[in-house]
């Protein structure tokens, strides 16, 4: 009877229902933050002008460009000694600035969306800052060395002077000569510039990529230019400084300005297309 009465508990308690326990719900409130409102073109302007990041990087383009010039007049635009100047120069200031130090590859690099506008217009106004005291640097130096006594000068030696380039005049009616060699040597430099972006294992194989370039460049360009009797300078900086700019004949922009503009965007295009994406 009492194993019955157990077994009839414990039916008992198997079927009792457990109590309701009351569930609460917690209901929170998030309060939405407003969006934060990006500046308005002045104040981002403002901003990037102040920044001492920009100004710095002004301030290396203009000695590198500087430095390049007045090594390519003193050189007499020998690719050898170009080639050793850009070495130098990527190495000191590539850490800061990149080391365009040629207007023509600034604006490539701002038409293939490698920098912005108010970084390129900067570097082109140091750039061909640059370019021009290197020339009127050296021109001092040259004012203020000794005349010629004409015995001297019955000898064949004459007074020292600037290397410059040609006149137009030398080689009217064969502008587009002059057009494709410049072209043609900014898009190989344009392309080295390119390709030394992309070298990280050190900063003397990229040095040595964008020297190398120019090297090759000036090889094409100058070999080219001479055969019409032209310079090639395959830099709107350098032409400043090589006074090949003349505002009478609107020719000497297209060759010197337009010309290596347009190679360098193509040198960058073709890297681009031809190297694939890290």
């Amino acid at each position: 009877m009492a194993t019955k009465k157990a077994a009839s508990n414990t039916k008992k308690s198997s079927t009792r229902k457990a109590p309701s326990v009351a569930s609460t719900t917690t209901v929170r409130t998030i309060k939405s933050t407003p969006a934060v409102k990006r500046g308005d073109f002045g104040t981002r302007f403002n901003r990037s002008v102040r920044s001492f990041d920009l100004w710095r990087t002004l301030g290396a383009e203009f000695v590198g460009s500087f430095l390049l010039a007045a090594a390519i007049i003193t050189g007499s635009n020998q690719p050898i000694f170009a080639l050793f100047a850009v070495v130098g120069i990527v190495l000191m200031f590539g850490a800061v600035s990149g080391s365009h130090i040629n207007p023509a590859v600034t604006l490539a690099a701002w038409a293939t969306r490698r920098i912005g506008w108010l970084r390129a217009l900067g570097y082109v106004a140091a750039q061909l800052l640059g370019a021009a005291l290197a020339f009127v640097a050296l021109s001092t130096f040259i004012n203020g060395a000794p005349g010629v006594s004409e015995e001297a000068a019955m000898y064949g030696q004459s007074a020292p002077e600037l290397y410059r380039a040609a006149e137009q005049t030398v080689f009217a009616g064969k502008e587009w000569f002059v057009f494709f060699a410049e072209a043609l040597g900014a898009a190989i430099i344009g392309y080295a510039f390119a390709a030394s972006r992309r070298v990280t294992v050190d900063r003397l194989t990229g040095a040595f990529t964008y020297g190398l370039g120019v090297f090759v460049a000036l090889m094409v360009g100058v070999s080219a230019a001479s055969y019409v009797s032209a310079t090639a300078a395959l830099n709107p900086a350098v032409a400043v400084a090589l006074q090949a700019f003349n505002w009478n004949e609107a020719w000497t922009f297209a060759i010197y300005a337009a010309g290596p503009v347009l190679g360098a965007i193509v040198g960058f295009i073709v890297h681009d297309i031809l190297t694939p994406k890290a």
